[in-house]
C-alpha cells in the first residue's frame, strides 16, 4: 500500500516481523491466491493441523444449527461453500494464518475458525488465500463470501463492509517465565521497567504517550529499540531488557517457541489495540447489507455457548484474546484512530 499504514497495518507489520519465515514464504507462494477446498461439510473439524508446535491439535464434533443455516443468503446455502478470505501472502502470520509443516494446508487460529463456522452452518470452507490488499477486492468482487483475516473494525470500514466480532484486537508484554512481573492494566507498573518496542508501530505510541505520563509524575520507563525479533528475544533472556511490547498473538505464538528453551517466556497482561477508552474488535468481514454477518455472529455465539471457541483459542494459546459474545457491526476505531 501506498497510503499512510492504518492501525491494523501497522499491528500486522510487527505480528510479521516476530514470525515470517522464508519456508513459510515459499509455502504460501506456492498456495498462491487460488480457492482451496478444505473437506467438505462433515460435522468434524481438525483444529491445530500441522502447526509446526503453535498449536494443541484436537478434533472437534460440529454439529449443523439449522436455525442458523436457514439465516444463510439463498445464493450461499445452495451454493453449500463458504469461500472464506485470509490475507496471508506472501509470508503468514502465525500463529493466526500459515501454511502447515505439509506445506499445504492453511492453517492458524483465523481458518481453523472459518472451519468451525462453516460446519456450524452446514457449508464446505473454500479458502482463498492472498495479499492483505487484495483480501478486500475479493470481498468487493464477490468471490470471497467473508473474511477471517484478523481484520480489525473501523468506522471507515463499515462503511463498506459489514462485521461478526470474534476476537479482541490486543497487544502484549511479554516476559520471562520466571519474572514477577505483571502489567495488572496500570502503566505506572511500568515505571523503572526497560520495554523493546518496535519504532513505527501502534504499541509504540501507546509506550510513548505512558512515558510522558510517568515523567509528568517524576517517574519514567526506558524505551529500547532493536533491529529484529532475534535481537529482542536475546535482550530479554540475556536481562538487558525488562519486557518486549507487541501484538499479542505475535508475542503467543513466540511463547511456545521458547517453551522448551533455556530461557521460556510468558505473557505479563495485554492492552486494547484500540488504545484506552475502546477495546478493539477483530471480526469476518463481508460485504455491506448482504446478510452474512448475521448467521456468521450467530455461528460464532453457539461455538462459544458450546465451548468448542474457548477450545479453539486455548489450542492456539489465544484464551487472553476472547469475546463473550459476537456482535454485529460493533462500534469500531473512529476515523483518527485507524
Amino acid at each position: 500500500m501506498r497510503r499512510q499504514p492504518t492501525l491494523r497495518t501497522r499491528l500486522v507489520r510487527g505480528l510479521g516481523a516476530v514470525t515470517a519465515t522464508a519456508s513459510l514464504a515459499a509455502g504460501l507462494t506456492a498456495c498462491g491466491g487460488e480457492a482451496e477446498a478444505d473437506g467438505g461439510a462433515t460435522g468434524r473439524v481438525t483444529v491445530g493441523a500441522v502447526s509446526n508446535g503453535a498449536a494443541q491439535q484436537a478434533e472437534l464434533s460440529v454439529p449443523v444449527v439449522e436455525s442458523l443455516r436457514a439465516q444463510l443468503p439463498k445464493d450461499v446455502r445452495e451454493r453449500g461453500e463458504l469461500v472464506i478470505g485470509v490475507g496471508a501472502l506472501p509470508a503468514g502470520f502465525p500463529p493466526l494464518a500459515y501454511v502447515g509443516t505439509d506445506q499445504k494446508t492453511l492453517t492458524g487460529a483465523e481458518p481453523d475458525l472459518g472451519r468451525l463456522v462453516a460446519a456450524t452452518l452446514g457449508l464446505k470452507p473454500v479458502f482463498k488465500n492472498s495479499t492483505w490488499e487484495n483480501l478486500f477486492v475479493g470481498i468487493d468482487s464477490g468471490k470471497v463470501d467473508a473474511a477471517f483475516s484478523n481484520v480489525t473494525v473501523t468506522e471507515d470500514r463499515k462503511k463498506k463492509y459489514e462485521f461478526a466480532s470474534y476476537r479482541q484486537d490486543n497487544l502484549a508484554f511479554e516476559v520471562l517465565k520466571d519474572s514477577t512481573w505483571n502489567f495488572g492494566g496500570d502503566y505506572r507498573t511500568l515505571a523503572g521497567k526497560t520495554v523493546a518496542v518496535s519504532k513505527g508501530t501502534n504499541q509504540e505510541k501507546i509506550l510513548l504517550d505512558w512515558q510522558a505520563k510517568l515523567r509528568s509524575e517524576g517517574k519514567d520507563v526506558e524505551v529500547k529499540y532493536f533491529p529484529d525479533p532475534n535481537s529482542v528475544y536475546l535482550a530479554l533472556s540475556g536481562r538487558k531488557i525488562d519486557l518486549s511490547f507487541g501484538p499479542n498473538p505475535a508475542i503467543a505464538y513466540h511463547i511456545t517457541q521458547t517453551a522448551s528453551s533455556s530461557a521460556p517466556t510468558r505473557s505479563a497482561g495485554s492492552f486494547s489495540g484500540a488504545g484506552e477508552g475502546l477495546q478493539g474488535l477483530i471480526a469476518a468481514t463481508a460485504k455491506k447489507d448482504g446478510g452474512l454477518a448475521k448467521p456468521l455472529a450467530g455461528a460464532v455465539n453457539h461455538l462459544v455457548g458450546n465451548g468448542q471457541y474457548a477450545r479453539l483459542l486455548a489450542a492456539w494459546n489465544l484464551s487472553n484474546e476472547a469475546v463473550t459474545t459476537s456482535e454485529v457491526n460493533p462500534p469500531g476505531l473512529p476515523p483518527a484512530a485507524s
